[in-house]
């Protein structure tokens, strides 16, 4: 099979990424536009592109087939974060609509890099509905949960409802907090990891006590992140497979509580292709099939 993704926890067998040659391209690109992106400095594009390599060998290492997105000049340096600009599921992929306005242009980007790949195209989130991968988690392969924030709208889970229709029984629908407010990167990904069917990492303190409450009512242990490993993406980690994680270095107390919780966890040093944009390994992949 060329797809088939109705769960953030199952074996990946093949994934979308796209590489920090082709994402930030030139020192050039980097220096007109990591201050419009919010970034906190320029990335560093020499060490971002070793860092990248070692990224994609340890998808090499798993044995998951990995497929890239060829540079465009249309996009911009966040298109490095391939979750955000499509949701997949197992009729295909629904388009997104990007909430940051800089990132409009990359799901049109996306599409024929997704059909080339086999993947059908089932629509597009359009008009002013809103919708961003990066707020889009499967509890399960037929319940899905939705952040409600300033990068997802009403208007832009209405027409995923729609598009996906009877794949699914149940859209969760999360409220998020205003944080930092609508120029912060915050996804409900920012606070949920899932890890396995009946396992997910969480940030309590900013997620609604009722969503918080359905996972516990669907029998899924949570794993808490320290307040301290917050900031640095402790929260932000990517299932390749059941009770096997990747997480970005340096978070070593949520690396330790994922570890007593059963998880084997894997790391990365992310430092120029994580943390200056606010991305970890979810934001940094679109698995395109996994087994359940």
């Amino acid at each position: 099979m060329a797809f088939g993704t109705q769960s953030d926890v199952g074996r990946i067998e093949r994934i979308l990424l796209k590489h920090a040659r082709d994402a930030f391209r030139d020192d050039a690109l980097i220096a007109t536009q990591w201050q419009e992106l919010n970034y906190p400095s320029p990335p560093d594009f020499v060490r971002a592109t070793r860092e990248y390599d070692r990224l994609v060998s340890l998808f090499d290492g798993w044995g998951i087939e990995v497929l890239f997105v060829p540079a465009d000049p249309e996009v911009g340096l966040d298109s490095i974060y391939v979750r955000d600009a499509a949701v997949l599921s197992d009729r295909g992929a629904i388009l997104c609509n990007m909430g940051k306005p800089a990132r409009s242009s990359e799901p049109r980007a996306l599409e024929p890099v997704l059909r080339e790949a086999g993947v059908p195209v089932l629509g597009a989130i359009e008009g002013q509905g809103r919708l961003e991968g990066g707020d889009v988690a499967w509890l399960g392969p037929r319940t899905l949960a939705v952040g409600r924030g300033y990068r997802t709208n009403d208007g832009g889970i209405e027409q995923l409802r729609s598009l996906l229709g009877d794949a699914i029984d149940d859209l969760i629908v999360v409220p998020l907090p205003h944080a930092k407010g609508p120029d912060d990167v915050f996804h409900l990904m920012s606070i949920l990891s899932p890890i396995d069917l009946d396992l997910a990492l969480v940030y309590s303190p900013l997620m609604p006590v009722p969503f918080r409450e359905t996972l516990l009512d669907r029998g899924i242990r949570l794993v808490e992140v320290p307040d301290e490993e917050f900031e640095s993406m402790g929260c932000n980690v990517l299932a390749v497979a059941p009770r096997r994680c990747l997480m970005l270095e340096g978070n070593d107390r949520t690396r330790s509580r994922l570890e007593r919780a059963g998880a084997e966890v894997h790391v990365f040093e992310g430092e120029q292709i994580s943390a200056k944009g606010a991305g970890g390994p979810t934001c940094l992949t679109r698995p395109l099939l996994r087994e359940i």
